[in-house]
């Protein structure tokens, strides 16, 4: 089974950035970020397959950049411009698939989230 450990969430004012990383235990190719905002059903935000292609949720485009770090196990969001409906718990996911061949339902496990509060 495999261990994330989040890091890199905290408060953060309108417009400001921020990145989350997520380190696993082993590789794992298929991996993303979800987030649940208070009140508001679970949301994906972006993924990353094992060949290093990415999605994101239309919410996120061109501000948030997903990457990786192979040699640490470990997978970041960069978030930019960030907006105070981007407030929320951010789960790092992972699937047992090398490629996120259904999307954000791939995913299969779910780290413990960084609360991400953005607000003035």
């Amino acid at each position: 089974q495999v261990q994330l450990v989040e890091s890199g969430g905290g408060a953060v004012q309108p417009g400001g950035s921020l990145r989350l990383s997520c380190t696993t235990s082993h590789y794992i190719g298929c991996m993303g970020w979800v987030r649940r905002a208070p009140g508001k059903e679970r949301e994906g935000v972006a993924h990353i397959s094992g060949d290093g292609s990415t999605v994101y949720a239309d919410s996120v485009k061109g501000r948030f950049v997903l990457s990786r770090d192979h040699t640490k196990n470990t997978l970041y969001l960069q978030m930019h411009s960030l907006k105070t409906e981007d407030s929320a718990l951010y789960y790092c996911a992972t699937s047992p698939s090398i490629r996120c061949y259904s999307g954000f339902d791939s995913f299969a496990s779910w780290g413990p989230g960084p609360q991400v509060p953005v607000s003035s």
